[in-house]
């Protein structure tokens, strides 16, 4: 810590390209070890600086329009540093390519290894040939059963996230989480939705193992994922279509440290069912800088609705399936979808000194969901309003490189009401929906308060350790609406120490990164009762184990990561079928991941192949719908003949288990089909680049959602999924003469 009137170092630096002009307007970002990273715009002289800096190794990022970002580690002097950063121009500004990184900071804030997926303003389809996903992240598959009104399903390895049950999903509001899963949703317990965003806002993904970090609680089991958002954007207009289709998408930078995107989506999808799909989104931050703080502020809204096909058959009708039609792609072509959400959060991050930190944070979110699906037994309706608050404050200190210190309290607050389960009647050829049966009516309230604190330092050169524990205190309300008797109040405490060690080879070379992480993490079960005899599980807890080694040889990165997952069993989660608690678990998971990265001079290769064994321990039986095999290689090219630049991504799933009840032999498990994807972006600038035109295409085969349904009164169990189809859209951008203000 400074001592008292030590006003630290001064840094300050000038940005040049490769001629030696000078370059204004470029953003400098210098990130120390841990805490807030300093944001700085150059002048017109191209010259920036930093004060009050504790003298140290720092990251230090430049980026500007029409030069390749860089990225380096620097120190800082006691008596102040100086810089002098080269750019090199850019390829293209238009470059429709994501770029990965490992994430090895190891830090208060980022303990244990993680990849991140940075993605380039000018890839206005961050995710092509994937309607309702913002962005794919290699090695973890999204499956998404409508052209983007119905949330995606994120799996993982051995992990069947239903809507982001173990899976947690945080957006970057400054320095804060901001929580976007939805416990007790009407449609999945832990539902996240990342549809809320537009991709052309996003800048980055990061993606950990979710349960080693104090900061990540309920959901963050398996995974955690946190969408970072850009602080500009240059003013630009976008248009991608196809014969069924249309999305146009605006964003522009109205002041310094400002984005503002808005997007428009009409459609029927690439299906035989049509979806008539309407969308309207709005994503907009800001950053100040009054003095000492470093204030941002986020604003989301978002409106969608759509018709959606539903799960069909994958296999050939079965005799005994009485009844069963197919009216194109769907069974029920009264499936329909219906969400909107309206958000705002801020997010003031006050330097104390150049070594402490305090943070305030807080958010405010409304949303409202109306689906309408048949799986079989007849349509059902799930609904729900809820309102979503929360706040956060924390404290972070260096004392030295070898402690740093983290204490915080964040409180949470989410109220579903009418949180409502209905069944209809089964489709009879006549469009109505006709008289229900009310299943479920509930008003749930669910309200958390945790005290964390870790800690994180280096014992000498090449040894990181982190350490740190978070208490949830959970108030858990259901107030049943239509049985007053299954009306009850709990309060439950869970416990979650955390820690890693990790071995940092540094300037010995010849050895490799290693590091070793224990977590327990937790979500919070559905309390519903709905037609169950009593109250289920409040919360499933896990114990999580996770070892990666990664090395860089010859420009090339090597990452292995074993993992090793038990969860307790849970009585919780309601079947919309049956109306009664799912038994799930006690499981075991077990996984092994191994991903290689090259870099070359106009591109990059990832290629990453996981295993994964999961299974309930009692029985002995896989976990359904858990991916066991996942192969994934993604490339950018930027330098095709004729001015092209691309990039591709092949995703394969392998068969999963989906239990039993199949014939011929109804005690044997039922497998699904392998999902092969291949999709991918080609484009091309023009008129001095302010205008781009490409090309998304999908070449695929087999099912997404698949699992197993039963219809038309059989006694047995079918595979169900959507089809995915081929299809291909056109894309043309305009950028305007301006760049984002700074």
């Amino acid at each position: 810590m400074m001592a008292p009137g030590q006003t630290g170092s001064h840094v300050e630096g000038k940005v040049v390209d490769a001629k030696g002009n000078v370059v204004p307007r470029a953003m400098v970002e210098l990130s120390p070890e841990h805490g807030h990273r300093r944001l700085a715009v150059t002048d017109s002289t191209g010259r920036f600086e930093f004060s009050r800096m504790l003298p140290g190794s720092y990251v230090l990022a430049v980026s500007a329009p029409s030069f390749q970002a860089l990225s380096k580690t620097v120190k800082v002097t006691d008596a102040g540093s100086t810089f002098e950063i080269e750019m090199v121009p850019a390829l293209s500004r238009k470059e429709s390519v994501v770029v990965t990184a490992d994430v090895n900071a190891l830090d208060l804030l980022s303990p244990d290894p993680a990849e991140k997926v940075f993605v380039k303003q000018d890839l206005i389809d961050a995710n092509p040939g994937r309607p309702g996903a913002p962005v794919s992240v290699p090695g973890y598959p999204i499956e998404t059963a409508s052209s983007g009104i119905k949330a995606p399903q994120y799996f993982a390895p051995g992990v069947a996230g239903d809507h982001g049950e173990p899976i947690a999903q945080f957006i970057a509001v400054g320095s804060y989480l901001l929580p976007n899963n939805l416990s007790a949703n009407a449609h999945g317990n832990g539902y996240a939705d990342p549809n809320l965003l537009i991709p052309s806002m996003i800048e980055s993904v990061q993606v950990d193992g979710g349960a080693f970090n104090v900061r990540e609680g309920n959901h963050a089991v398996n995974v955690a994922a946190t969408y970072g958002l850009r602080s500009r954007v240059d003013p630009f207009a976008s248009l991608t279509g196809d014969y069924r289709d249309i999305d146009l998408v605006a964003g522009m930078s109205p002041a310094a440290k400002s984005s503002v995107v808005v997007e428009l989506s009409f459609g029927n999808g690439f299906l035989r069912r049509l979806e008539h799909r309407q969308q309207y989104k709005l994503n907009a931050q800001r950053t100040f800088d009054p003095g000492r703080h470093e204030i941002t502020v986020l604003g989301i809204a978002y409106w969608g609705k759509s018709y959606i096909p539903g799960l069909t058959p994958v296999f050939a009708d079965d005799t005994r399936d009485v009844g069963l039609l197919n009216y194109g792609d769907t069974i029920d072509p009264r499936q329909r979808d219906q969400t909107h959400t309206a958000l705002v959060s801020a997010n003031d991050v006050w330097r104390l000194s150049a070594t402490q930190e305090l943070q305030v944070s807080g958010f405010f979110r409304t949303y409202n969901l109306t689906l309408y699906s048949n799986f079989g037994d007849g349509l059902i309706r799930q609904s729900e309003f809820r309102t979503v608050a929360g706040q956060s404050t924390s404290y972070a200190n260096k004392f030295s490189d070898a402690l740093s210190v983290l204490a915080g309290l964040d409180w949470e607050r989410e109220a579903p009401r009418r949180d409502n389960l209905d069944h209809y009647d089964d489709y009879t050829g006549q469009f109505v929906y006709g008289p229900f049966t009310k299943v479920d009516s509930s008003d749930v309230t669910i309200t958390s308060v945790t005290p964390y604190g870790a800690v994180a330092g280096g014992l000498g050169s090449h040894f990181r350790y982190y350490g740190g524990w978070r208490r949830d205190q959970i108030d858990i309300t259901n107030v049943d609406r239509i049985n007053a008797g299954d009306s009850y109040q709990k309060w439950v405490g869970v416990n979650s120490p955390k820690a890693t060690a990790s071995f940092v080879p540094g300037d010995l070379r010849l050895l490799p990164l290693v590091s070793a992480s224990f977590g327990e993490a937790f979500f919070t079960d559905d309390p519903r009762i709905a037609l169950g005899s009593g109250a289920g599980s409040s919360v499933a807890r896990s114990h999580n184990y996770q070892l990666v080694v990664s090395k860089t040889a010859a420009a090339t990165d090597f990452k292995l990561t074993l993992g090793h997952v038990t969860t307790s069993s849970e009585l919780a989660k309601i079947d919309p079928d049956t109306g009664l608690q799912e038994d799930q678990g006690p499981g075991r998971l077990e996984f092994l991941t191994a991903a290689v990265r090259q870099s070359f001079t106009g591109g990059s290769v990832l290629v990453t192949f996981s295993k994964a064994d999961a299974r309930d321990v009692q029985l002995g039986e896989p976990v359904p719908e858990a991916p066991r095999t996942i192969f994934d290689v993604l490339a950018s090219l930027q330098r095709l003949p004729f001015g092209l630049q691309a990039r591709g991504e092949f995703e394969f799933v392998g068969r999963k288990t989906l239990g039993t009840g199949c014939l011929p032999d109804v005690n044997a498990q039922c497998l699904g089909t392998a999902v092969k994807e291949f999709r991918g972006a080609v484009a091309r600038p023009f008129l001095g680049e302010r205008l781009n035109l490409g090309v998304n295409f999908l070449v695929a085969g087999g099912h997404t959602g698949q699992t197993l349904e039963s219809f038309g009164g059989s006694d047995f169990a079918e595979v169900v999924g959507v089809r995915i189809p081929y299809y291909a859209s056109v894309n043309v951008t305009w950028k305007f003469g301006g760049r984002a203000i700074q």
